[in-house]
């Protein structure tokens, strides 16, 4: 009851309430809110402050920005959805602060567009080496098959899209990613697509801000080859994972097209079924399902073959997420 009557208070007040209207748009920094509610910084942080602490919204701090959000859990999060929605944007004040996070959102596109073009060309050669991405999508849904998530967690998630694709059978998804250029490609692609259930946070993949067993599943789409150390990346994901929770891997296998470190800071030139297996069962995971996709012109043998790789990690009789001393040593 305290907690309740704590968010009561907090939201009694005009201003509180249009926060929780845009910010059930998307997160937003303080800057970002400031045009928005058209008042001024200090005013905004100090609601966002008797907000936080009252346990209606969530702050995460990333780099030099400080990103706020509807809450997710507790009592505070549900008061805060449920005032949300007996909100209208018929409101005049609503109306004309929605029309203002729209420009924002505007501006987010327009920055995403124009990261992606600069990029686009290396991005775009690097796809032409390997087989489509519709079909290593179609294969990496049909591997996981039509089972549902509460918590889905991609690692380095790039521009969203495996967000966007698992949208449909997970509950509440993260992506996490290291570049706040990514970073601001999925936004504004998880925006345009209005995906409400999925959030995007700068975070290191060797340190994990999820608590220990807590995802169902984990994605970690082409990212390995970029690391120095997948093995390290494996056990922290699997840190986070539950029992009984699945991880799916797509990863190229091994090539020799040297020039990928140069032109696209790759470490490593793909990962072999034998370092897979290997990495996985240093983790604990169980391999449960391994799929090759061959490049689209095999007989030159210059293309770069895709492999899928579906680990489980087994429930123990103990129920507990620690590594069996034998996986530690």
């Amino acid at each position: 009851m305290e907690e309740l009557l704590a968010g009561l208070k907090a939201t009694a007040e005009i201003t509180r309430l249009r926060i929780l209207f845009a910010l059930s748009h998307g997160e937003m920094n303080v800057t970002e809110l400031t045009h928005v509610l058209q008042q001024s910084q200090p005013r905004v942080s100090r609601h966002l402050k008797l907000m936080a602490d009252s346990g209606l919204i969530a702050r995460h701090k990333e780099g030099n920005w400080v990103l706020f959000r509807l809450r997710e859990e507790g009592k505070g999060g549900a008061l805060a959805r449920a005032l949300v929605d007996m909100l209208t944007g018929r409101d005049k004040l609503l109306s004309d602060d929605l029309g203002r996070l729209e420009t924002i959102q505007a501006q987010r596109q327009k920055q995403a567009s124009t990261y992606f073009a600069a990029n686009a060309a290396h991005w775009q050669k690097l796809r032409s080496l390997h087989v489509q991405e519709q079909a290593v999508e179609e294969s990496l849904l049909s591997m996981l098959g039509p089972a549902t998530y509460d918590l889905v967690i991609d690692l380095g998630t790039g521009t969203g899209r495996i967000l966007e694709l698992l949208a449909g059978s997970s509950a509440v998804a993260w992506g996490i990613d290291q570049s706040r250029d990514m970073l601001n490609v999925a936004r504004a692609n998880l925006e345009k697509v209005g995906l409400k259930n999925a959030q995007v946070r700068q975070a290191d993949i060797y340190a994990l801000p999820f608590a220990d067993a807590s995802a169902d599943l984990i994605s970690i789409h082409q990212v390995l080859h970029y690391l120095d150390d997948p093995q390290r990346a494996l056990l922290e994901a699997r840190r986070i994972l539950k029992a009984g929770g699945k991880m799916i891997i797509v990863d190229f296998a091994p090539h020799e097209l040297e020039e990928l470190r140069s032109e696209h800071a790759h470490r490593r030139l793909g990962i072999s079924a034998e370092q897979m297996a290997g990495f996985l069962a240093r983790a604990g995971l169980g391999l449960k399902e391994h799929r090759v996709l061959p490049p689209p012109w095999l007989k030159t043998g210059t293309g770069l073959t895709v492999s899928l790789w579906l680990a489980e990690l087994p429930i123990y009789q103990t129920q507990s997420n620690a590594l069996p001393k034998a996986l530690i040593q």
